[in-house]
């Protein structure tokens, strides 16, 4: 009974010790075909008909093709893992590429990459369009020859460059802190919610002649929309930012063809100080007395 029992142990060793080795042998298999399979695959990733050469630029008109050019190589430079070339066609970093270069230029909108025949990366690009300028979260008391540092906002209210200095009203002015960070404002939104109703109002402004030139937004949302006027007074529209702008429009339209206003406007608009349209369907004027 002794001995079978022996017998038993020792045949049960010799097949614990056949099975490690056999679970050894596998895993060895197993690693020697990784390594040749990532090997393969390194191979053919820096294979050089899979590999971006050159970085093109199409579609921009301010931002520096060079520019564009360096931030795209910055992203495409290195290896993933050690091992592949971030410049393979298959898997180069795209969306990295996108990020960094809005972030690095504002002005830059749409942003698509597309691999050509012969491994030239083409970044295609739109460039935003300025149609109005942001100059700072207050507005100056009284026009003086210090000049202004302005930025670019395209037709949604974006933040996404610095103007060049301006002498005159070229582009019209908008004033205020709503949204924009006053240190940094390139890449922020100016009164994003508001934004393009503030914008109509002022095209309906002007297509009545009232020859608007800047408007400044507080953080009660009151705004106020200031006329271009050769008089000491500096004339305005009250209005609130989350009104009905094709509202405030009509009424405004309909106050200045309606007496006694009508008249008044017409023989005496270089003393106006404001006309207030904060309250509903109502029209409140002021005119100063000199």
């Amino acid at each position: 009974m002794i001995k079978r029992d022996v017998l038993n142990s020792r045949g049960l060793s010799e097949l614990k010790k056949r099975r490690r080795r056999a679970f050894l042998n596998k895993a060895l298999i197993y690693l020697f075909v990784l390594l040749v399979v990532v090997a393969f695959a390194t191979y053919l990733s820096r294979l050089a008909g899979l590999n971006i050469k050159t970085v093109e630029a199409g579609g921009n008109n301010i931002v520096d093709t060079e520019n564009i050019r360096a931030v795209t190589e910055r992203e495409i430079s290195g290896k993933y893992l050690w091992l592949f070339p971030k410049t393979n066609v298959l898997f180069y970093p795209k969306s990295a590429i996108r990020r960094s270069l809005a972030s690095a230029y504002p002005r830059l909108k749409d942003i698509e990459l597309r691999v050509k025949s012969g491994g030239a990366l083409l970044i295609s690009v739109t460039e935003r369009e300025p149609l109005y300028t942001w100059c700072g979260e207050n507005m100056p008391e009284t026009e003086t020859a210090e000049k202004q540092i302005c930025y670019f906002l395209d037709k949604d209210g974006y933040v996404f460059d610095e103007a060049p200095y301006f002498s005159g009203d070229v582009y019209f002015k908008f004033y205020g802190a709503f949204g924009v960070v006053p240190l940094y404002p390139k890449g922020s939104y100016f009164a994003r919610e508001y934004f393009v109703g503030l914008a109509a109002f002022k095209d309906a402004a002007s297509a009545l002649g009232l020859e608007p030139s800047a408007l400044y937004l507080k953080d009660d949302l009151d705004a106020e929309l200031y006329l271009h006027s050769t008089s000491t007074t500096k004339p305005k529209i009250l209005i609130k930012a989350n009104a009905d702008m094709v509202a405030l429009a009509a009424n405004l339209e309909v106050a200045l063809q309606t007496e006694p206003l009508k008249t008044r406007f017409q023989k005496e608009r270089r003393a106006l100080e404001y006309l207030d349209l904060r309250f509903e369907n109502k029209v409140y004027s002021k005119f100063s007395t000199q």
